[in-house]
C-alpha cells in the first residue's frame, strides 16, 4: 500500500476535503425529512441527544459562557476551554479586547503573557454553573495533564461532558517528568461522558476506544488558526483521517457491540466540508473558525489556536475572520454570503436529500469519488473575481 517516495521508502496517498466529492444518489429525499440527530452515549442513562451534529471548538475566540448557552439552545454543543481566559480572569472581556487590538508583530508574545496567569479553580466551577443555570448542557475541556484535577471540579459543579484534548492523544504516553493520565481509569471514574482527542490513526483509535470514552475527536493540525502542520510537519488530511478512524469505530463495534462515535475536528469552514466529513464516516463535527465569525463569539471576529500561547513552541496564530452574521444564521441561515460559511445545517440536510440518505448512518454510506478539480472546474469567473468558490 502506498507509493515509493525514494529508495526503500513508501508513503500512503491521503486526501483532504478539496480532493473528493460526493456522488448524488439514485433516490432523492425532501431535506426537511432527514434525521441529523447526534447521540453521545452516557453511563447508565439515555444518550445525550443533540438536534444537530455540530460542536463548537474549545477555543477562546469562539466559546464563552454566553456562546455555549446560545449554541445549545440552537441544538448543538459548544465546549468551553478550562485553560483559557475564561478561567484565568474574572473579567475576561478586558483581556479579549487586548488580544483583538494587538498588532500582528506583538500578538504571539502578548498571548504568551496572558496565558501565564494561573487558572483559578473557583472560576472553573463558576463557569460551569453559569452554563448549567441557563438550563443547557455544559461541556468543558482540558489537556490530559490537568484532566484528573479539572475533571473532578467540573463534574462536581454540574458539567455534563468532559473533553480531554491535546494535539495528539495516545493511550501510551511516556514521560519521566510528569505522571501521565491513566485514560482508562479516568474514563471509568468519571460519571459523565468523556470525549478524547485528537487522533488520526486506525490502531490508536482502537486503543483509545478500549479505554471507555464516549467519543473520539479526529484531526491533527487542520484548524484554520493552527500551525502544527507547519511547525511540526505533522498531520493527516481530514478525509483519510476520518475514514481510517471510522473503520476503527466499526471494527470496535463489531467486536464489543459498543458504538463509540467519532467527531471530525477542524479543517471545515464551509458547509460542503462538513457534508464530506459526515459522509466519510463522522458521527458529528467540531468547528471553530466558522463560529468565530458569529456576532456572539467572544473573539469579535478574531480566532486563535489553543497552542498559540505555548511558552516555548507556539503552534497557532491569530487570524481575522470577521463577524459576518449571527450564530443562528451560521447554523440555519438565511445565508447572506455566497461562500458556504452560513446555514451549515441547511447544507447538511440538502446534501443528504440529494444523495438519498434518511439519516447519518445512511449518509456515511454515500459514494465518494476522488475529484481534484471539484473546486475549480467551470469556476474561472468566480476565481478571477474572488467570489463564491473562488474565495480563498
Amino acid at each position: 500500500m502506498g507509493m515509493w517516495i525514494g529508495r526503500n521508502r513508501k508513503a500512503r496517498v491521503t486526501y483532504g476535503f478539496d480532493e473528493i466529492a460526493l456522488v448524488p444518489g439514485r433516490v432523492t429525499i425532501n431535506p426537511n425529512e432527514v434525521d441529523i440527530t447526534f447521540r453521545l452515549p452516557r453511563k447508565a442513562a439515555e444518550s445525550l441527544e443533540l438536534k444537530i451534529p455540530i460542536l463548537a471548538s474549545a477555543m477562546d475566540g469562539v466559546v464563552d459562557v454566553g456562546f455555549a448557552i446560545a449554541m445549545n439552545k440552537l441544538g448543538g454543543l459548544a465546549v468551553l476551554n478550562l485553560e483559557g481566559v475564561q478561567t484565568r480572569y474574572k473579567n475576561p472581556q478586558e483581556v479579549l479586547q487586548k488580544i483583538v487590538e494587538a498588532s500582528k508583530s506583538e500578538i504571539t508574545a502578548l498571548l504568551q503573557r496572558i496565558y501565564q496567569e494561573p487558572i483559578q479553580q473557583d472560576l472553573i466551577a463558576a463557569r460551569v454553573r453559569q452554563i448549567r443555570d441557563a438550563g443547557v448542557i455544559a461541556a468543558v475541556s482540558s489537556i490530559p495533564q490537568r484532566a484528573a484535577e479539572f475533571g473532578r471540579i467540573a463534574q462536581e459543579a454540574g458539567a455534563d461532558v468532559f473533553v480531554v484534548q491535546s494535539t495528539v492523544s495516545t493511550v501510551r504516553h511516556i514521560s519521566s517528568e510528569y505522571k501521565s493520565l491513566d485514560l482508562e481509569k479516568f474514563c471509568r471514574e468519571m460519571r459523565i461522558p468523556v470525549i478524547v482527542g485528537n487522533t488520526v490513526g486506525y490502531d490508536v483509535t482502537l486503543e483509545i476506544m478500549e479505554c471507555g470514552p464516549a467519543a473520539v475527536l479526529v484531526g491533527v493540525g487542520p484548524g484554520a488558526a493552527c500551525t502544527s502542520r507547519g511547525v511540526l510537519g505533522l498531520g493527516v488530511p481530514q478525509v483519510t483521517a476520518t475514514v481510517d478512524c471510522a473503520a476503527a469505530r466499526d471494527a470496535y463495534f463489531k467486536k464489543t457491540s459498543r458504538y463509540v462515535p467519532i467527531i471530525t475536528d477542524g479543517g471545515m469552514s464551509r458547509g460542503g466540508d462538513v457534508c464530506k466529513a459526515l459522509a466519510c464516516g463522522a458521527d458529528a463535527v467540531m468547528v471553530g473558525s466558522a463560529f468565530a465569525k458569529a456576532h456572539e463569539a467572544p473573539g469579535r471576529g478574531y480566532h486563535w489556536g489553543m497552542a498559540t500561547p505555548h511558552a516555548n513552541l507556539p503552534r497557532g496564530t491569530r487570524i481575522k475572520v470577521g463577524a459576518t452574521g449571527s450564530l443562528k444564521q451560521i447554523l440555519f441561515g438565511p445565508a447572506e454570503v455566497d461562500d458556504g460559511s452560513q446555514n451549515l445545517v441547511g447544507a447538511i440536510t440538502t446534501c443528504m436529500g440529494n444523495v438519498g440518505a434518511r439519516n447519518l448512518p445512511e449518509f456515511q454510506q454515500t459514494e465518494i469519488i476522488i475529484a481534484p478539480s471539484i473546486r475549480t472546474e467551470g469556476k474561472i469567473f468566480q476565481t478571477v473575481q474572488n467570489v463564491g468558490m473562488g474565495t480563498s
